[in-house]
Order: structure tokens, then C-alpha cells, then sequence
């Protein structure tokens, strides 16, 4: 990725509602998701929710890798 690319999605902030678009969940399910430790956002000072584009799509890739280990292990414990 170009520098100029990774700096653009550090610098693109969501508020919670377009977070919760971007990774298609319900602004219940973010919470849940910050609540579990998942996702930790800015805080504006008026108290409101921001999210970085690069933090959404780092969850989003973890989230990719720890699905694959579940599949894999069921996988190999068999019926």
C-alpha cells in the first residue's frame, strides 16, 4: 500500500453510524463490539464515538484471521 494510501485512512474519520455501514452491523453491534475489547474509539469532546477507517479494516482483518482458525479447527477435530 502507498504511503499516501495509508495515510488517507488514517486520517478518515467515521462517526458511529457510518462505522457501523462500513463493517454492516447495527450500532447495537458496535457497541458490543467496543464493549468486547474489539474496537476502542476516539472520543470527541463532546463525548461522541470516532472511528479511523484503518482501525475498522484492522478489526475487519483480525476478525477474517480468527474466523479461519475456528473453521480450521473444527475442521480437523471432525464429526
Amino acid at each position: 500500500m502507498a504511503e499516501e494510501e495509508m495515510l488517507d485512512q488514517e486520517m478518515t474519520i467515521l462517526t458511529a453510524k457510518e462505522a457501523a455501514e462500513y463493517l454492516r452491523v447495527s450500532l447495537y453491534t458496535l457497541k458490543r463490539m467496543e464493549n468486547e475489547g474489539g474496537l476502542i474509539p476516539f472520543r470527541t469532546p463532546g463525548g461522541h464515538r470516532r472511528y479511523s477507517l484503518r482501525m475498522l479494516d484492522e478489526y475487519l482483518e483480525k476478525s477474517r484471521k480468527s474466523s479461519r482458525r475456528r473453521k480450521s479447527a473444527s475442521e480437523a477435530e471432525g464429526p
